[in-house]
């Protein structure tokens, strides 16, 4: 079926193009305004400023949007399909302009001010992820909305070079495809061979968000190497520089053998182990042993005697070059000063007294390895010990390792203790908790090395940027947020921006080597920084007057989050003053997950407050992490990613399967993802649309730290977008072609009490959910929207119309039309943020108040709270009869003639005068209804369903049941009533409870005791019936 309806809509889609040909447009053109997959089309594309009315050369007269639009009832369009109505409308959109920031007439922002969201910019790494598309999905939601509300608003999309990640992958594809390393085709070659890789997969970015709705002005799309940016970074770098903010130093850093380079501590995964596990490491064959401690001896030089030690890491006692016991140890007070003899090397190693050594712990003695522990390296320096580096870059070792050179360092470790035990060192080997760093792209065991490399000093950063969040500066959301911040930058350590590759910003610094004169130290002092490499020279002139000299650049790149650091300004044209720049910086929001709160906002306002004095956004909110099913992190090295396209179109599980193998998956993983696949997906992925899943995604947005993804909730929103797509059909078609709305929502007063309520719903569903999305409670955002149109709209007030419009007067159908008009136009825009794709289907098929040239919804004005909207008395006497109805549709559904029997005389008069709307909304199968006053005998031989404390409905049923049964029925439901009192008395006198909830909240919960109290006496009532019909 699926694949007969897309052959005809392919078919029909030619005859769109064909049919705008005839309108003398250009092939792009009327591809942009012809559905993929149907007959409907929109007006041809034209310039913003046109506000919607084009014109094209040589044509006798351009089709409207309307005239383009195929009839509903073409059975295209028959029933909701995501295929037909998300194929074509973003291309029009896009042309028209609609996503580039609209300014005042004076050029500058809007009078009501603009509302500026930076994207968070995704990996060039390869395909866009369900966490792509929850960020994607909440942004567009807020500008959208903003749009709506008339601010100048910016969406600025772009993607970031991704240094690690993007070479790594890089780097894997060219080994698997061509069994070649970078080092075979030399930098210049390489990175060509990354960008043609960029490229591909930038477009294919592009094209994803395009497909989510993602209403981004392209025309200021960025990319972090662009030459704007790179300028941007350059000019950081050298002032940093200049500053001594940026320095150079010989220290300890986190390095990967498998990507050979540094690593910031944040770019470093901690993997806890209870005891002994096994590994994989990458470059191994066999697993490598964690998680245990190794106990062995050094001998004392000149001396029988010997000191034992103990570490995780056997291979690294090649690197020691000492030993630390406490000064008040007195089992090693007669060592200290003494030496201890290297077992495999020529090296005597120091034994020092220091108050670092936890006399508990172990032994009481620590071997130091200054060159490659942390902890070791400060001993090392406040001993003055030699610093031994026995690693090469690729994880070997090398001479200082002696007889060892050229082994791989896992290797040497079960070498070393198998040594140690020949030569009767070896003492013995426990299990021991204990965390193993890892990289946490390639997944290789972390070696701590000394390295030469370019550190920012943070600690002045930070404070101003604390200062800034505290005087609120900086709004953070959730508060969880905030106080991670805090507790993060009161704690920092400087920053290696330095890395070891290839593909990314070139550090704009130049080392000076002076003629004839041998290389000295790398050191800070032969450092110059230039934003070109005549400035760098000018420098170096200055500082070293006469002496010859040149410079080499250093082939290091900086850290990926550097450049990401300047996104929100870099991306506006800092450090030029340029328009955008000077009208929409400091911009609105910055939303993204709060795993990235250290590596990129915190730095993003440290950075942003140095370089422009300002903050770089306004507020900041972190939405959850999305998890698959079964709550584990969605991974590219899991294979658990799911990508929003096969959401959005669906796929069979053997397609899915398919897909594993065509990425980088390690091979070792294909088999567990397939398994995965299985349970999570059995059927494959339905086609659930872009808007059913945008919705869903927003929906689930809280507070929380993590999602579980689940498809079936998803495709549940799909229905959802069938039910708006089925209500908008019966409207439009109850409207008809000649029906022309009022010029305004109040220019008339509605004639019926479904009106005035359906009307009050729309104007507190405005309120609420405008306050919901500036408070940025996302999920109840959907949950009021969803509500109304569920809940209000079409299961309520558009069954009443049909009553209305088929019974009553022409004057009451007309108004219930224009109401009808009213509630279905504010839904469609209300929803639109969230939903941009059916509301633009949809709402262009509505007829235009008069005077209104909106050209899209898109344009339109988001609906606002309406005071003459306001009718609570409406709203509770039409809850009455809703209440009523409920009665009658339970008691139909298990007998058949009915009263309503009323217990004042408002409910009285409400029920009477709305029987009509009680009759519609109560279904099919009614027959004869009478309303009775409280003065009147209640109904005998009857059960009864109790609508609140003002009304009842009494079903007559003696003759006609079985009493025993009915007995037992009501007993049950007078049980629960009940209970239901207690709890609610319970909770009513509870003084904690007084204290803290505030008067309306209790007035409501006394209003559902007293509705409990009614209910309990009614079905007591019933029961004694009962009682008395089986006595009969």
């Amino acid at each position: 079926m699926r694949a007969l309806l897309r052959n005809r809509c392919i078919a029909e889609r030619k005859e769109v193009v064909a049919d705008m040909k005839t309108l003398s447009l250009s092939p792009d053109d009327a591809q942009a305004a012809a559905h993929k997959g149907t007959n409907e089309a929109v007006s041809a594309p034209t310039h913003p400023s046109q506000d919607g009315a084009s014109n094209v050369t040589g044509a006798k007269k351009e089709k409207s949007a309307k005239e383009l639009l195929k009839p509903l009832d073409d059975p295209v369009n028959k029933a909701y399909n995501p295929t037909v109505v998300e194929s074509a409308w973003y291309a029009w959109w896009e042309k028209e302009g609609f996503f580039i920031p609209e300014f005042g007439p004076d050029d500058h922002v809007k009078e009501k001010g603009y509302f500026v969201i930076p994207e968070p910019p995704p990996n060039v790494t390869g395909a866009l992820h369900m966490g792509h598309a929850l960020t994607s999905a909440i942004q567009d939601t807020l500008i959208r909305w903003n749009r709506m509300r008339g601010l100048t608003t910016l969406w600025l999309p772009g993607c970031d070079h991704a240094g690690i990640a993007t070479q790594s992958v890089v780097e894997n594809m060219l080994r698997r495809r061509e069994n070649k390393s970078r080092h075979d085709l030399g930098r210049t070659q390489f990175n060509e061979l990354v960008w043609k890789w960029k490229d591909e997969y930038h477009s294919k970015i592009n094209n994803a968000h395009r497909r989510m709705g993602a209403s981004f002005d392209w025309t200021r799309e960025a990319f972090t190497m662009d030459p704007n940016l790179t300028v941007a970074v350059t000019e950081t770098f050298v002032r940093l520089h200049d500053e001594g903010i940026i320095y150079r130093a010989n220290r300890l850093v986190n390095w990967c053998t498998k990507l050979n380079t540094a690593l910031s501590n944040l770019e470093v995964d901690n993997r806890d182990l209870e005891g002994r596990t096994l590994l994989d490491v990458p470059g191994y064959d066999r697993k490598v042993e964690f998680g245990v401690i190794v106990h062995f001896q050094y001998q004392i030089d000149g001396s029988d005697d010997k000191i034992e030690v103990a570490t995780t890491r056997p291979e690294t006692m090649l690197g020691d070059t000492g030993i630390a016991v406490h000064p008040k140890d007195e089992r090693y007070k007669s060592l200290v000063g003494k030496k201890a003899r290297h077992p495999f090397v020529d090296r005597l190693l120091p034994i020092v007294a220091d108050d670092y050594v936890d006399l508990e712990f172990g032994t009481g003695a620590v071997k130091i390895t200054p060159a490659h522990d942390p902890n070791d390296f400060t001993l090392g320096t406040r001993h003055k010990l030699e610093f031994v580096n026995i690693l090469n870059d690729d994880g070997t070792l090398n001479a200082n390792a002696g007889k060892y050179e050229g082994t791989k360092r896992f290797d040497a470790r079960y070498t070393v203790v198998e040594d140690l035990k020949e030569k009767g060192l070896y003492v013995k080997k426990e299990n021991n908790p204990m965390k193993v760093p890892l990289c946490s792209r390639s997944k290789d065991v972390i070696e701590p090395i000394i390295k030469p490399q370019w550190w920012m000093r943070m600690r002045e950063l930070a404070d101003v940027a604390i200062a800034a969040v505290k005087n609120g500066d900086i709004v953070m959301r959730p508060e969880t947020t905030e106080k991670s911040y805090y507790r993060w930058l009161e704690d920092i350590n400087d920053w290696c921006i330095s890395r070891q590759l290839w593909w990314g910003h070139q550090a704009p610094v130049y080392l000076v080597r002076f003629d004839g004169e041998p290389a000295g130290a790398d050191s800070e002092e032969q450092w110059v920084a230039g934003r070109t490499r005549e400035e760098a020279e000018s420098k170096a002139r200055a500082k070293y007057k006469d002496r010859k000299f040149t410079l080499t650049r250093d082939e290091d790149v900086l850290d990926t989050w550097f450049s990401s650091a300047l996104w929100p300004f870099s991306t506006l044209g800092w450090p030029n003053e340029t328009g955008d720049y000077s009208k929409l910086y400091p911009t609105s929001v910055l939303e993204t997950g709060w795993d990235i709160l250290f590596f990129w906002i915190a730095r993003m306002i440290m950075l942003g407050l140095k370089m422009t004095g300002a903050v770089p956004f306004r507020e900041v909110y972190c939405h959850p992490l999305i998890r698959d099913s079964e709550g584990r992190k969605m991974s590219k090295s899991l294979g658990n990613v799911v990508d929003p396209k096969d959401v959005i179109d669906g796929i069979a599980l053997a397609d899915l399967h398919a897909k594993l193998l065509t990425g980088n998956l390690d091979p070792k993983e294909v088999g567990h993802a397939t398994k995965y696949q299985k349970t999570a997906f059995p059927d494959g992925i339905p086609q659930c649309g872009a808007d059913a899943l945008r919705f869903s995604l927003v929906s689930y947005t809280s507070g929380g730290e993590n999602i579980n993804f689940d498809i079936k909730v998803i495709h549940g929103y799909r229905k959802f977008c069938n039910k708006i797509y089925q209500a908008a059909k019966y409207v439009l078609g109850k409207l008809g072609d000649d029906f022309v709305p009022y010029e305004s929502a109040t220019a008339a007063k509605p004639a019926s009490l479904a009106e005035r309520w359906i009307l009050h719903k729309l104007s507190a569903a405005a309120r609420d959910i405008n306050q919901a999305l500036t408070e940025r409670e996302f999920q109840r955002s959907t949950s009021i929207v969803y509500q109304f149109w569920y809940n209000h709209l079409c299961d309520v007030y558009i069954e009443n119309s049909k009553s209305i419009i088929q019974e009553g007067t022409q004057e009451q159908a007309n108004s219930a039309k224009n109401t009808l008009y009213t509630a279905l136009e504010g839904a469609l825009a209300m929803i639109h943020p969230y939903m941009p794709f059916i509301t633009e289907e949809l709402w262009q098929r509505l007829p235009r108040r008069p005077g209104d040239r909106t050209p899209s919804i898109t344009k339109a004005a988001y609906p606002q709270h309406d005071e003459a909207m306001d009718d609570p008395a409406a709203e509770a006497a039409y809850e009455l009869v809703l209440d009523v109805s409920k009665g009658v549709r339970s008691l139909l559904a298990e007998y058949s003639i009915l009263y309503v029997y009323t217990y004042d005389e408002t409910s009285y008069h409400t029920a009477k005068d709305q029987l009509q709307s009680i009759r519609s909304l109560s279904g099919k199968g009614l027959g004869s209804i009478e309303v009775l006053t409280k003065d009147e005998e209640k109904p005998t031989g009857c059960v009864v369903f109790a609508v609140s404390s003002g009304a009842a409905v009494f079903l007559h049923v003696k003759g006609r049941v079985d009493i025993d049964t009915e007995i037992q029925k009501i007993s049950n439901k007078l049980g629960k009533a009940h209970d239901g009192i207690s709890r609610q008395q319970k909770l009513l006198n509870d003084p904690a409870y007084q204290a803290k909830v505030g008067r309306d909240v209790q007035d409501l919960e006394r209003k559902r005791l007293k509705d409990l109290e009614a209910e309990a006496a009614a079905y007591q009532g019933t029961l004694e019936q009962f009682e008395r019909l089986k006595v009969e």
